[in-house]
């Protein structure tokens, strides 16, 4: 079991789990319905929102649960320090930007993680509407009300799922509703 997540052995699993969550952070319905800033930042905060559930879901499964979610989340990091240097973004300035993200990254997924847990829709409304659309006040806004119910929806079927979904390369996001929260 333990060779199941060398490097090389896992690369071919992490690129599929990847894609999954990319899929997710590409649905249009997220920029349309949702009003997420279809921008550089705007994914990449899907990314983190998606990601993130994700990885904390395959975590929380039985080995190789934990594992396989380490895994998850390098491979993003991978994808993204390839993205910036396919935007341009020189050798030097690379590890900063990089440094800036993870802590993004890991600041964001905890106030979702938190939110989530408890249940709590105005604080995930109000995390949302900081962290997406910059600004804490658009958190009664149709768009973050159904940004919102999003989460909540990925949150519950992420929960759905076992070890093996994961490891078979499947995550599946629900899609957000037009009519959600509004």
């Amino acid at each position: 079991m333990f060779g199941l997540f060398s490097r090389n052995r896992n690369q071919q699993l992490i690129d599929k789990l990847h894609g999954e969550i990319m899929a997710g952070v590409l649905e249009p319905a997220l920029y349309l319905t949702c009003g997420v800033p279809d921008t550089f930042e705007g994914r990449f905060e899907m990314l983190v929102l998606h990601g993130a559930l994700t990885a904390r879901r395959i975590e929380r499964l039985p080995a190789p649960g934990p594992d396989l979610a380490q895994d998850v989340t390098d491979g993003i990091f991978r994808y993204l320090d390839v993205t910036l240097r396919e935007m341009g973004v020189g050798d030097v300035t690379v590890p900063k930007k990089m440094k800036k993200h993870a802590e993004s990254f890991a600041g964001r997924a905890l106030s979702y993680f938190s939110a989530l847990e408890k249940k709590d829709e105005v604080a995930l409304r109000e995390a949302l509407a900081r962290n997406v659309f910059g600004d804490v006040a658009k958190a009664s806004t149709d768009q973050v009300r159904r940004l919102a119910t999003y989460c909540f929806a990925v949150e519950a079927a992420l929960s759905a799922y076992n070890i093996d979904h994961f490891l078979s390369g499947k995550v599946g996001f629900p899609l957000p509703t037009p009519d959600a929260g509004a």
